[in-house]
């Protein structure tokens, strides 16, 4: 049983690299620290299977990627935004941006983030099963954003209903902030695979979409050692009934997810050998 560390993007995080670092080296330097990174570039746009070969060839063989699903595929985008004339050209497209990863077998899971108006209905349903079915033998991870999932009417199905399809069920930590916040939901569903998204607890900037640096807001929150040690049992409990776990922080607005990182990593007693090697900070 594995657990893997590390945080959302390898852009932002400012504490981890030597000064004047060019963008495109973090990824190496991020590898020297962690182990597992989510790919959020492929939600904004179904990346160039050159930036995935790239990727994957600037970190160790152990090293793994969660990548998260495009927009137009989790109806995060619709209309005439998406530039695909299918969807099938759409989830084709993408599964063929995923080949780099899977050749080096460095592929964790592809996250499939729905949003907070994705609630509990047949049609919505039915298209979960169109995406399981279309992604094959890859594996894929669910995260809801919609409170409906999770309600006393719906719980017990929804959990049902991941299993049954084969989805690697995402635990998250976020505000709890009504319909739009869904609960941690503590259960290992696939033996292979459990993925924690750890989106801080900042309640009063969750729900502000008109708010026009919203996405920044929303992400500033700091964990503190007991919060940290409540996820530690929670993990370690998950541990029995599933092979390896990720936990990503995406607290990042203050800059605050690669600390939280690494203090939850020295809480769990982790020591990641097979990193890249690190540069010096001279400077």
């Amino acid at each position: 049983m594995l657990i893997y560390i590390g945080v959302t993007g390898w852009g932002d995080h400012d504490s981890l690299y030597p000064a004047h670092i060019k963008a495109k080296d973090k990824l190496a330097e991020y590898s020297s620290h962690f182990p597992v990174v989510e790919v959020d570039a492929s939600f904004y746009a179904i990346q160039p299977v050159r930036n995935a070969s790239k990727w994957v060839n600037e970190t160790p063989e152990k090293f793994r990627f969660v990548v998260k699903a495009y927009q137009g595929m989790t109806g995060h985008q619709r209309g005439e935004d998406i530039p695909f004339e299918s969807k099938r050209e759409m989830f084709q497209s993408f599964k063929d941006s995923l080949i780099p990863y899977q050749e080096a077998n460095k592929l964790a899971t592809v996250l499939f983030q729905f949003p907070p108006w994705f609630d509990c209905k047949k049609e919505n349903v039915d298209y979960l099963r169109y995406c399981r079915n279309f992604m094959g033998d890859i594996p894929v991870a669910l995260e809801f954003r919609n409170q409906s999932w999770f309600s006393n009417q719906f719980r017990t199905s929804t959990l049902a209903f991941i299993e049954e399809e084969g989805w690697i069920h995402t635990i998250v930590d976020e505000p709890q902030a009504g319909a739009g916040s869904i609960p941690t939901v503590p259960l290992a569903i696939n033996p292979n695979l459990t993925l924690i998204r750890m989106h801080g607890r900042n309640v009063h900037g969750w729900n502000k979409p008109n708010d026009r640096n919203w996405r920044e807001v929303r992400y500033l929150y700091k964990y503190n050692h007991s919060e940290l040690l409540e996820w530690k049992n929670h993990v370690l409990t998950l541990s029995k009934d599933t092979k390896d776990i990720i936990v990503l922080f995406n607290n990042n607005s203050g800059g605050d997810a690669a600390g939280n990182a690494k203090e939850f990593q020295e809480m769990l007693g982790l020591n990641y050998e097979g990193l890249s090697p690190r540069q010096m900070k001279l400077f």
